[in-house]
């Protein structure tokens, strides 16, 4: 459970500081340095809207130059989602996205998430350029599948996104179906995520607590799980944004505050990864022996990640791994 503030007025006064220059767009938006903050004293509210249900595919958008070896830590991730607990050794990934499941038990239709790995889709030549806008990111997360779809989009390190390290690490929202042919067709909505890769623009900002932070205290970065600062940073901001598209797909899910700036199931507990968390420290975490890496999640193909702490609903409090 992450602890509370120091009462120094001086690290107060920096977590003003810092608070002050985050803000979010419609879609949530993962925050730039995430300082332990105050956990709600509330469950998050339930606002009516649809949440994903069924079997949902993610299909993975990779935007600009990224090796093999990188798109597999993230899809080897999304295949971890729903491991037996025989064939991952604890804590998982897959026990980690047990707690987002329990927000579908307190909706009245009880009904349940399954996600599956869709398409992959390589745009290897920058063919929006290096600069993109926001609707450019929902320009090119309508390629992929539109009808029971997550589009995730995920841009290199030398694209420059609107708001990125600015103001944002990534961002998720829903855009309506731009494929249909015809006007009798019923209109509906894709759910999609962007991530951006911060490994030379703003690991300070964005790849915490894989690089020291722009803001706030001071500590040395732990080393990545998958040895890139980069990619592992992403999977972070991935998480923290497929957890907010399962419990608050339109806007209109579960969340505390208002709809353009909401508190949602990971970003109600900023900077907590592990017991014992506190600003500029992301918690009691496991360490790899042979490589000296920090994590608390074991996935597929023995890979090892750092994920953020999820708002419990049954607890009303930031659940942990560790």
């Amino acid at each position: 459970m992450a602890s509370s503030f120091s009462s120094s007025s001086t690290l107060l006064l920096q977590v003003l500081l810092v608070v002050s220059l985050f803000h979010f767009s419609l879609a949530a938006g993962r925050r730039l340095t995430e300082l332990v903050q105050d956990q709600p004293a509330l469950p998050l509210q339930y606002h009516k809207g649809p949440l994903l249900t069924g079997k949902i595919s993610i299909n993975l958008i990779w935007y600009g130059n990224f090796k093999p070896s990188q798109r597999a830590i993230v899809s080897d991730f999304f295949n971890s989602l729903y491991s037996s607990s025989k064939s991952q050794n604890q804590p998982s990934v897959s026990t980690w996205w047990k707690t987002t499941e329990k927000y579908y038990h307190l909706t009245s239709s009880k009904k349940s998430l399954v996600l599956t790995m869709g398409k992959q889709i390589l745009d290897e030549n920058y063919s929006l350029g290096k600069s993109l806008t926001s609707k450019q990111i929902v320009r090119l997360a309508s390629r992929g599948e539109q009808r029971n779809a997550i589009n995730v989009v995920l841009t290199a390190s030398d694209v420059a996104v609107e708001g990125f390290c600015s103001s944002r690490c990534g961002t998720h929202g829903s855009s309506s179906s731009s494929s249909l042919k015809s006007a009798k067709v019923k209109k509906y909505k894709f759910a999609y995520i962007w991530v951006g890769n911060s490994e030379t623009q703003c690991p300070g900002q964005c790849a915490w607590p894989f690089h020291q932070p722009i803001y706030g205290p001071q500590s040395a970065p732990l080393v990545a799980p998958n040895n890139d600062v980069g990619l592992d940073g992403m999977v972070i901001n991935l998480a923290s944004l497929l957890a907010g598209t399962a419990t608050n797909p339109f806007g209109n899910g579960y969340y505390q505050g208002p709809a353009d700036a909401p508190l949602e199931v990971a970003s109600a507990c900023p900077g907590v990864y592990g017991k014992g968390a506190y600003p500029g420290y992301a918690g009691d975490l496991l360490v790899d022996s042979s490589t000296g890496a920090s994590y608390n999640a074991n996935g597929a193909n023995g890979r090892k990640y750092l994920l953020p702490a999820l708002f419990d609903p049954s607890t009303s409090s930031c659940s942990t791994l560790v």
